[in-house]
């Protein structure tokens, strides 16, 4: 679940984070601080590409539906197959969005885009993966296309979560409801439908010259639901407050996702309505607000981080402003620099309060690593103030985020599962931590599961390739599942670890 996210009954867990300040001296120069944060404990060299492997493999443990001959998780199931049959449409498949068996499209679709930019930016450097990634992205891009198939309106999620949390069963044994709820013109979700649109143009990028009609269908699609978000304008949670409250409220507002949605666009398409779309709303949607944030609720960053490279290759002066916010959103979460509510753990871990502190690190940590290859084409630096940062100093501090992840930190520990020889063992993850039908083939009711949601053995099913919320700001980790804030995965927390993986495979 998210950073809101609230298990209920007997599965609810109070956030065991603190809020202790950074302990990083603001006295002291960036540069030094950059220098602490930089040099990591020793250890062995890791193993990026395997680590990349396993961060695309963790998808195939989320896949909701009729899993398909080559799915190399052989412990999940088909599950959820009728979903959508109580409003006559098959919307099968898909992903569960962390360690529930709820299909949320706010964050599966925010989950597609960052799939689908890890791929236009750092698919050459995946290899033999690029395969893997890209049905990691048509799963995605497949429910999408379900979810939109009927004009002007949008499915935007199916099963209960108050059902759903208040039981712990695996996904094929589901017997919770599987409510279908949507927007439409006068239930308006402009936040959820912008970043489907988003989605679904950025896979159309990805598939452009892989598969031109699919690409095609993509494109269109998103110009369709972009139009009817604009148009229809409203978040979704002031439509659907009782389902996506406290889950995936959007707090943030509709207005990034518009702007987000225009922007990916404007890339996909080249089309001039987009471009001006983003020129006469950059002041009314709000571009360069809440700057340090970047998330399946909040695309400010990633807007101006997206729209900059136009500016740095020459070609867009008329955005200069976007550039001008992209800076000031590295410098707001540079050590030593950064804004009251980015601090740095003792370790060096980038830590914003709240749930699931992983989600930030990885999406933070790509945008830093994309914005200096951008920065690095075009021979420039981040102003700062009296401080001036390089592309290779973004890139570096990227680079320690995940050397932390996958076990450069206090405690030694890969919170990546199945990667290292000490990663997380008892995840907050249903499907994970109940035997398998292979192990049990009876059913296991609701209740049922409450013996192994509170046993201290670890997970019998290993979900390789998921990363957990990860530790607090003083870098203690329970690996434990009550403990859902720390060691719940999520899709969204992967996504973008794949473009960080797959660069720094090629780039040790």
């Amino acid at each position: 679940m998210n950073q809101c996210a609230l298990h209920v009954l007997s599965f609810s867990t109070p956030s065991q984070h603190s809020n202790m300040a950074s302990p990083f001296s603001s006295l002291l120069p960036p540069a030094i601080l950059f220098l602490l944060l930089l040099s990591p404990p020793a250890t062995a060299q890791h193993d990026y590409h395997d680590a990349l492997r396993k961060c695309i493999l963790f998808f195939e443990g989320q896949r909701s539906g009729r899993l398909p001959p080559d799915q190399r998780l052989k412990w999940r199931r088909d599950s959820a197959i009728h979903d959508g049959a109580t409003v006559g449409r098959d919307l099968s498949g898909g992903y569960y969005d962390a360690g529930d068996n709820i299909k949320f499209g706010f964050p599966m679709a925010f989950t597609t885009t960052l799939l689908s930019w890890s791929i236009i930016d750092f698919g050459r450097n995946m290899g033999p993966e690029l395969g893997n990634a890209l049905k990691a992205v048509k799963w995605g891009t497949d429910y999408l296309l379900k979810a939109t198939a009927v004009p002007g309106v949008v499915f935007v999620q199916v099963g209960d979560p108050f059902s759903d949390h208040n039981c712990w069963e695996r996904p094929e044994d589901m017997d919770t409801l599987r409510t279908v709820y949507k927007i439409d013109r006068s239930h308006p979700g402009s936040d959820v439908a912008g970043e489907t649109a988003a989605a679904l143009a950025a896979a159309s990028i990805v598939f452009r010259s892989r598969d031109p009609s699919y690409s095609r269908l993509l494109l269109n699609r998103a110009v369709s639901v972009f139009e009817f978000a604009d148009r229809h304008r409203g978040a979704y949670s002031g439509s659907l407050r009782k389902a996506v409250c406290p889950f995936y409220c959007d707090v943030n507002g509709y207005q990034d996702e518009l702007l987000w949605g225009a922007a990916w666009l404007h890339k996909a398409s080249r089309r001039r309505e987009y471009r001006e779309y983003i020129f006469r709303n950059e002041v009314v949607l709000r571009a360069g607000d809440t700057i340090n944030e970047f998330g399946w609720d909040n695309k400010h960053a990633g807007i101006n981080v997206l729209i900059s490279k136009e500016v740095l290759m020459g070609r867009a002066e008329y955005f200069s402003s976007f550039r001008q916010n992209a800076d000031e959103f590295i410098c707001s979460i540079l050590p030593g620099i950064s804004h009251p509510q980015v601090q740095y753990s003792p370790g060096g871990l980038i830590f914003k309060a709240g749930g699931s502190n992983m989600q930030h690190v990885t999406s933070l940590s790509f945008l830093l690593l994309t914005y200096s290859n951008y920065l690095s084409h075009a021979n420039r630096n981040v102003p700062c103030g009296s401080f001036s940062a390089s592309p290779s100093m973004l890139r570096q501090l990227a680079k320690r985020q995940v050397d932390y992840i996958l076990g450069d930190n206090p405690l030694r520990m890969s919170y990546m599962v199945g990667y290292g020889a000490r990663y997380p063992l008892r995840i907050h993850h249903r499907a994970s931590s109940l035997p398998s039908l292979r192990a049990h083939p009876a059913r296991i009711g609701c209740k049922a599961g409450s013996r192994y949601f509170l046993s201290p053995n670890p997970n019998p099913n290993v979900l390789v390739g998921a990363v957990v919320g990860g530790p607090n700001v003083t870098d203690a980790f329970p690996d434990s599942r009550p403990f859902f804030q720390e060691s719940e995965p999520t899709t969204y927390i992967n996504a973008p670890l794949v473009g960080l993986l797959a660069y720094f495979s090629a780039h040790r």
